[in-house]
């Protein structure tokens, strides 16, 4: 793999946009400096105010996703902010986390979805917060903008995510963000602490024909794992009993392991158009460009001392490290026109290297130490607009791998008119199971594996229809071939990757509807799944609903405006994925079942300016509850009722 290369590249590239950023700072320097004299210079021959300087309009703070869509910064206070106002910043509809923030979250549906031909890597339980190509955005501003989120956590810890963005010139725009979280938590050997740094720059020509655009992404992970609640703990938390209140007197069944997942990723992008005629009638465009990436992952497991439930180990530290390394450049061309529609093309070489230091002799045999080698990938995409239809298309191959792996997502929408749409899509995708499926070594005997899987191959029709006037709807069948999964064998006590010999069918159905009556409103959302073949390796609740009766006014002569409401989300019970701390996975067990609890959210969010304040009681209703049989997982309790607050702060500066 040529790092070096990269990195001479990489720096190249940092040295051109320090000199953008430069030459902009000179210019505004020098205009100051005029600025300042021609103003000291007619401060005698004039005593009238300047008038102040009129806001820009909110629609030309622009961010723009890696997809190059374009929208625009939102201050505004609605309920789908409440909903989004967590750790991941999502909407968690179909999750439930751990107990503790920066914990893992486990999983209540399903999406299937994927455009990746290449092997994920492990530890996908703590890549929930693990932001990837697509959650990064670009900006272009008017004046410097800032977003600042905070907000509580569980004893001794607090949630931190600030954002500073600043276009140095009408060109060049750079932008500063970080994500910390650290909180103890209730129970014994919880602590999460995670961060997130990113940097963006994007720039472009006088004209417009030259564009480039890059990030440096830098994250981590950190969990204390405990191996959640011993079965005589799990009794005394169900039954209540008020010498547990203080949930750490609870026993836990370890308190001496971590996982620590970390990750770095450097991408740079740039593209030269070299036809650009927007007056003929064709309208007709053409330009080519490259991109570059470097990624380099890890995965650590530490435990002082061996837990016997795991079986039994190699030393008595448990220290076990995976490293995932990956260098990816692509070339694409791209063609618009306006009878024919947007076409772009694209081929990409990718080195990738996944593994451990040590290959393990076993009596059986071998467990090898690396998967390495290299990928061609070659793909095109297409899409076209007429009278409200949108045609759009795109697929890709690994043309030479030792990862064979395809996918093709095609489909077309419709607009009725602005508030009534619906879309209809296919996605056929083929490719291997993730890394941790295929090779695992650790310190502990039964976690060593090494397997030679088939792709998994998913097949996906998917209907979607959005309007105002009647509700917007989600539906999606599923068909799985070779589905890989984690699950504890009879005869074993730790779980090993299996892979499904028949077709797993998963229908998903989804209605979002909100009823307004004057100043109430009634926001539901309720979804409904079944898993119509392999019904015990695929567990997912029936149903999921989430309802939120609110009222919402301005007081204060319009100064501030306000939310106040009840928030009650439900699933039924059913046998809920259990987690493993090794592996920092989620595996299927048919043994033990959760849900079939409400949780209830009391909430009071007001809007004033550009600051949006939130108070929320969460979980009141476990306050009237005999008992408490709420879980996130097997042996992992869901959160007891707290008071939480926090706001969202824009500045524009």
């Amino acid at each position: 793999m040529s790092k070096r290369l990269f990195l001479l590249l990489f720096i190249g590239f940092s040295c051109t946009m320090f000199s953008q950023i430069k030459s902009g700072i000179q210019k505004g320097m020098q205009k100051g400096m005029q600025k300042g004299m021609q103003n000291r210079s007619n401060e005698g021959n004039s005593r009238t105010a300047t008038p102040p300087k009129e806001k820009p309009p909110i629609d030309l703070y622009k961010i723009i996703s890696s997809k190059r869509d374009t929208t625009f910064i939102d201050t505004t206070l609605s309920i789908q902010k409440d909903y989004k106002f967590n750790y991941l910043r999502k909407d968690d509809f179909e999750l439930i986390p751990f107990n503790n923030v920066g914990q893992a979250y486990n999983t209540l549906a399903h999406s299937f979805r994927e455009d990746e031909l290449l092997p994920k890597f492990v530890a996908q339980g703590h890549h929930f917060n693990m932001m990837d190509h697509d959650d990064i955005s670009y900006y272009h501003v008017p004046t410097p903008l800032s977003d600042l989120y905070f907000k509580t956590a569980f004893e001794q810890g607090q949630q931190l995510d600030a954002f500073l963005t600043v276009n140095t010139s009408e060109k060049f725009n750079f932008s500063l963000a970080y994500k910390g979280v650290r909180s103890l938590g209730k129970y014994q050997n919880e602590l999460a602490s995670t961060g997130n740094f990113r940097f963006t720059s994007n720039y472009h020509s006088e004209s417009k024909r030259y564009q480039i655009r890059s990030y440096i992404l830098a994250q981590d992970v950190i969990n204390e794992e405990n191996g959640g609640l011993t079965d005589v703990s799990v009794q005394l938390f169900i039954e209540d009993d008020p010498e547990f209140k203080d949930r750490g007197r609870l026993d836990v069944k370890f308190e001496n392991a971590k996982n620590v997942l970390k990750g770095i990723r450097m991408f740079a992008e740039h593209e030269y158009q070299f036809i650009s005629d927007e007056d003929s009638l064709s309208s007709h465009s053409l330009s080519i460009g490259n991109s570059i990436s470097y990624d380099d992952k890890s995965y650590l497991y530490v435990q002082q001392s061996a837990f016997s439930e795991f079986g039994e180990s190699y030393t008595s530290l448990v220290h076990s490290r995976v490293n995932y390394e990956e260098f990816r450049a692509e070339a694409f061309a791209k063609y618009s026109n306006k009878f024919l529609g947007n076409f772009s093309a694209f081929a990409n070489y990718t080195d990738h290297n996944y593994g451990y230091n040590s290959v393990l002799i076993l009596d059986e045999g071998s467990i090898t130490n690396r998967l390495k080698g290299t990928t061609i990938q070659a793909g095109a995409t297409f899409n076209k607009e007429y009278k409200g239809f949108k045609l759009f298309g795109e697929g890709a191959i690994n043309v030479s791998s030792d990862f064979d792996g395809n996918y093709i997502n095609a489909g077309a929408s419709y607009a009725f008119n602005e508030d009534t749409k619906v879309k209809a899509q296919i996605n056929i995708h083929s490719a291997a199971p993730n890394y941790n499926f295929l090779l695992y070594q650790n310190d502990y005997k039964n976690y060593n594996w090494q397997t030679n899987f088939d792709n998994v191959k998913t097949q996906e029709l998917h209907l979607k229809l959005t309007s105002k006037k009647f509700f917007n709807a989600d539906i999606s069948y599923t068909g799985i071939d070779d589905y890989t999964y984690f699950a504890i064998k009879s005869n074993d006590s730790t779980p090993t990757p299996q892979q499904y010999g028949e077709r797993v069918d998963y229908l998903k159905v989804k209605v979002e509807k909100e009823i307004r009556y004057r100043k109430f409103a009634l926001a539901n959302t309720i979804m409904y799944q079944s898993v119509l073949n392999g019904e015990f390796i695929l567990n997912v609740p029936e149903i999921i609903t989430r309802n939120t009766l609110y009222y919402q006014d301005e007081w204060f002569k319009k100064a501030m405006f306000m939310q106040v409401g009840v928030t009650l989300k439900y699933f039924t019970q059913f046998n809920s994925n259990a987690y493993d701390p090794v592996l920092a996975e989620f595996y299927v067990q048919n043994e033990q079942e959760i849900g079939g609890f409400p949780m209830v959210d009391l909430f009071f969010n007001t809007k004033i300016k550009q600051t949006r304040i939130f108070f929320k009681f969460e979980h009141i209703n476990a306050l009237f509850s005999s008992t408490n049989d709420y879980f996130s997982a097997p042996g992992h309790p869901y959160r007891d009722p707290v008071i939480r607050f926090g706001l969202v702060w824009n500045f524009f500066l």
